[in-house]
């Protein structure tokens, strides 16, 4: 399957590429998007694993459904957002509510959720720590840049007692500004694009690596069996299908979210993922 998907990233990317440079409207992917109410294809943005993967399962269902799904593989956070403002796709499937909410905040993008699909607990990696209270003392701890889940970060030293933060305030809204107390003074490196991290851990460039689990899986990593520390099911981050705003209440979209939320796909996920993607409840 990942080698299927390489290879399908390659030959995508240019199409993607050329749809974020403003091509004409009778190029592909304008097309695709023009028909507000469906004309039997969805055309989607998505990252490559798991969510293509969930998707190329959920396409053949769809098929029975006279529904085609035209799967563009976007391996970054900014462009699948983007892809579908620009109305060059129908739908994305990458990202969470929060980072929905972010993103549209910041670029006046009009887009909502047409419903949420899966779970992928996000991890810490280490290359020489069994657990998040070995880290030693004034220690790095690389993240991503997305300001989105800094909360989502400060979890697991929250969790495991290792800092704190401002009463009053919900993990999941919290910053590194709303650091309290921190002991051990660990710091959070927040300069590094998502897709950026497997190769730093693998290079062990810090102590410990935040890792987002469709990369982590994508660059061969189990959350599950190689991480030290690891979101548990009632993790608020549920991944979500994308559109813009009034077209989740188009026939097809509904269909697709009926699959995508379906007993067949449930299932597809818990046996294909060990843990490391969870069906949303």
């Amino acid at each position: 399957m990942k080698k299927f998907l390489l290879l399908l990233t390659m030959s995508v990317f240019a199409a993607v590429l050329a749809a974020c440079g403003g091509g004409s409207e009778g190029e592909e992917g304008g097309e695709t998007a023009e028909n507000e109410e469906g004309d039997g294809t969805i055309s989607i943005a998505a990252s490559p694993s798991p969510h293509a993967e969930i998707l190329e399962e959920a396409a053949t269902i769809l098929e029975e459904e006279g529904i085609e799904l035209d799967i563009s593989i976007v391996n970054d956070y900014t462009t699948p957002n983007r892809l579908l403002a620009d109305e060059e796709v129908d739908a994305n499937f990458f990202q969470h509510t929060p980072y929905l909410n972010t993103e549209s905040e910041s670029h006046g993008y009009e887009l909502a959720s047409a419903g949420n699909v899966h779970i992928e607990p996000m991890a810490v990696y280490s290359q020489d720590y069994d657990s998040l209270e070995d880290i030693p003392d004034g220690s790095t701890i690389l993240v991503s840049n997305n300001p989105a889940e800094e909360g989502r970060f400060l979890s697991f030293f929250v969790n495991a007692g290792l800092i704190e933060i401002e009463e009053g305030i919900n993990i999941e809204d919290a910053t590194f500004d709303d650091i309290t107390e921190n002991p051990k003074n660990l710091e959070f490196n927040n300069e590094t694009a998502p897709e950026m991290l497997v190769q730093m851990y693998e290079n062990n460039e810090a102590p410990a690596v935040i890792i987002n689990s469709n990369f982590a899986l994508d660059g061969g990593l189990n959350p599950q069996e190689d991480s030290i520390a690891l979101e548990d099911s009632e993790s608020p981050y549920a991944n979500l299908v994308a559109v813009r705003e009034g077209d989740e209440d188009r026939d097809d979209i509904k269909k697709l979210m009926e699959v995508l939320q379906g007993d067949q796909i449930r299932q597809f996920i818990e046996e294909n993922y060990d843990g490391a993607v969870i069906p949303a409840e």
